[in-house]
């Protein structure tokens, strides 16, 4: 498998971000990423799709989506949607509507749509309001935005006095993805739906000002070395963008990926396999018929404290670099690996569920 490391939720000028996009591409070059999608709002920027380069010939591919919501039906704001592969304006389909309408329309357009910052708090001393999923009455949505990197620093911003703290010192306060997003998600896999997950960073490059202080606060290149997303490819990127693009969403989309947490130590390398008689049958995202014997191995490229969930409990949990579990009965299960840094444990990785289905159940 062929490792690639992206952010999937960035803001250009074109919306509400600091920054265009060749200044956003050099910024997720210097971080190390090897692509990024852009996703103004409610606007799809076409045009701009491509490798970017450096002097030293490092390169990002940049692809652009969209995150979508309703400006006329919700106020306060709400349902962002974050749309991929669709390659053409889907915004008009969300105002004034519910938003299975836009949901159709992706699905028509042969796009993703992961739900973006599904619970996500209001911060009142900042005047910053909540934008949580509100309809789940909805079908057909790829999957969930499971760790928004500023959509979980809110919650770490009780005061004024916090917040500035929190500000100058991310890397500090930073802990893991919201725990009420974690058992949504354990809470769709015990329906039994099938729900990828993506981590990123919903950057902006924003600068406030409060008196004489004024700061860009979470640059572009610090937030693309934080969380972001890993896909795993049976092909490496070919330079061809457009090819390369459509590789990156059939994986995004099998779920054949993992979120990772850059700061704590660097992610890759991380595996989440299921195993027969010795032999890989299965990754993240993949579905497998349960036999006698089966094993879920987990391994990572540091210690760290490492967990197995089914149904959303914990059914397996050690201090090391690998873990390994006999499956005896079929689900979802997801692992988990929690690491030291700047004195405390921190969420490092997370991935996407293995599925296993008893004999005679395989839809």
């Amino acid at each position: 498998m062929y490792e690639y490391v992206g952010n999937l939720h960035v803001h250009t000028t074109y919306s509400d971000g600091a920054a265009p996009h060749d200044v956003v591409a050099a910024a997720a070059i210097r971080a190390g990423l090897d692509f990024l999608i852009v996703t103004d709002h409610n606007v799809w920027v076409h045009g701009v799709e491509g490798y970017y380069q450096n002097r030293q010939g490092d390169r990002v591919l940049l692809l652009t989506g969209e995150e979508v919501h309703d400006m006329l039906r919700r106020d306060p704001q709400g349902n962002h949607l974050l749309v991929y592969g669709a390659r053409q304006e889907l915004a008009p389909f969300a105002q004034g509507q519910h938003p299975q309408h836009l949901l159709d329309a992706v699905s028509a357009a042969g796009g993703l749509s992961f739900i973006a910052h599904p619970i996500d708090r209001a911060v009142p001393w900042a005047g910053e309001g909540s934008f949580n999923w509100l309809d789940w009455d909805i079908s057909g949505y790829t999957g969930l935005e499971l760790w928004n990197y500023m959509s979980a620093i809110k919650t770490l911003l009780p005061d004024l006095l916090t917040g500035l703290r929190t500000i100058y010192d991310p890397a500090g306060a930073m802990i893991g993805p919201d725990v009420e997003i974690l058992a949504l998600w354990d809470d769709l896999l015990r329906q039994g739906q099938r729900v990828p997950v993506i981590g990123s960073a919903d950057a902006h490059g924003s600068t406030i000002r409060r008196g004489p202080l004024r700061k860009t606060i979470y640059p572009y290149d610090f937030l693309f070395r934080c969380v972001n997303t890993h896909v795993l490819l049976e092909q490496p990127l070919s330079g061809d963008w457009l090819a390369d693009g459509t590789a990156l969403y059939g994986a995004l989309a099998a779920g054949h990926t993992f979120v990772g947490y850059g700061l704590p130590g660097d992610p890759r390398g991380f595996r989440f396999e299921a195993v027969r008689d010795g032999a890989v049958i299965a990754t993240m995202g993949d579905q497998v018929m349960l036999k006698a014997g089966d094993t879920l191995r987990v391994n990572t490229p540091a210690e760290a404290r490492l967990r197995l969930i089914h149904e959303g409990q914990t059914v397996a949990e050690q201090i090391g670099q690998t873990l390994t579990y006999t499956v005896n009965a079929p689900g979802a299960y997801r692992a988990e690996a929690w690491k030291r840094y700047r004195g405390r444990e921190r969420g490092w990785i997370f991935s996407n569920p293995i599925y296993w289905v008893a004999q005679g159940d395989d839809d």
